[in-house]
């Protein structure tokens, strides 16, 4: 906490009017989830606790376990509490892009530098803030993040956000958000989120086979496999407006060739896709995705999980140009 509210002096400041309502929300709301953190262990021996939570914890514990035993995640006070957040989502993030670009409106900050999106606590004010930016012309999604990664500055508590998830789900989420503490290049969104993606799918994959739970390893693979699909399709569409919006064709027939594209999209995917034409919703899903082939190329030739988490923090401290022509 004493370590929180110094970075919150700091970050106010050195901050201009909007950004210091900015922090002070992002500061606030994460002070009252570690407040609202207590060790697993003091849950377990509460008597007021359900016992299916109780249950919920145990099984998170195992994954815990296993995520420093065997896939040499950080041991540290990370997942060894637990919060109840009495909400759906520990955060709403706002994905951005101009009218006619498929590229993130960055959002910069103190210490972790850029990134292609803006969190806040609240629902409400992510929502103001996506209603400005739209009013500013651009094409804006907001969604719910089940969990966050404070990179290893602070304990990051076990949430009620996903606890009640499928097992394979919460070790999803625990090793992925682990995996940020492991690699983190600043400014690099996708470098990042593609890498802690393939950490995630390495680690349930090799969590269900030690548990011996079939079954469950073969519903991850297909659900895993609609979601490379939805993102193969997304790149795809991305390629094809990265074009039209580069073109010398009329805003009107832009418009008309963007439309088409995610008519194209949603029919394939009317679950997930929005209504409405939305540069931002691609943005929010190629984050996520579109550099995941090439870290399954690097584990796949490495000797061992070690060797690969040194070769992505050498991708990660390497100037930008030559991450990307490294990966690409």
């Amino acid at each position: 906490m004493v370590r929180s509210l110094l970075a919150a002096l700091v970050l106010v400041a050195c901050a201009g009017c909007e950004s210091a309502s900015y922090y002070s929300q992002a500061i606030g709301g994460h002070l009252r989830l570690m407040a609202a953190a207590r060790p697993i262990d003091s849950w377990l021996d509460d008597p007021a606790t359900p016992p299916e939570l109780k249950q919920r914890l145990e099984m998170a514990q195992r994954i815990r376990g296993f995520a420093t035993r065997e896939l040499h995640l950080p041991d540290n006070g990370s997942y060894l509490s637990y919060a109840d957040l009495k909400r759906r989502f520990a955060v709403y993030n706002v994905f951005a892009a101009p009218r006619f670009s498929v590229d993130a409106k960055p959002e910069c900050f103190a210490f972790v530098g850029c990134v292609a999106y803006r969190g806040f606590y609240s629902e409400d004010e992510a929502r103001r803030y996506a209603a400005r930016l739209r009013d500013e012309g651009y094409d804006v999604y907001v969604g719910g993040v089940l969990a966050y990664s404070t990179l290893g500055w602070f304990d990051d508590p076990l949430l009620s956000t996903f606890i009640r998830y499928p097992d394979s789900q919460v070790a999803r989420l625990v090793f992925h958000e682990l995996a940020h503490q492991v690699v983190y290049a600043k400014h690099d969104t996708t470098f990042n989120e593609s890498f802690a993606v393939v950490v995630e799918e390495e680690g349930v994959r090799r969590w269900l086979e030690a548990e011996g739970r079939s079954r469950e390893l073969a519903a991850f693979h297909d659900g895993q496999a609609k979601k490379r699909e939805l993102a193969a399709r997304v790149r795809e569409t991305r390629e094809r407006l990265k074009m039209v919006y580069a073109s010398q064709l009329s805003e009107e027939q832009k418009l008309e060739q963007k439309r088409a594209e995610f008519e194209r999209l949603r029919a394939a995917f009317p679950q997930f896709v929005p209504a409405e034409p939305n540069n931002g919703f691609l943005v929010s899903i190629s984050l996520y995705n579109e550099l995941v082939p090439a870290f399954e190329r690097l584990l796949a030739r490495s000797a061992s999980l070690d060797e690969f988490y040194a070769q992505a923090r050498s991708l990660a401290r390497s100037p930008d140009p030559e991450r990307q022509l490294a990966l690409r």
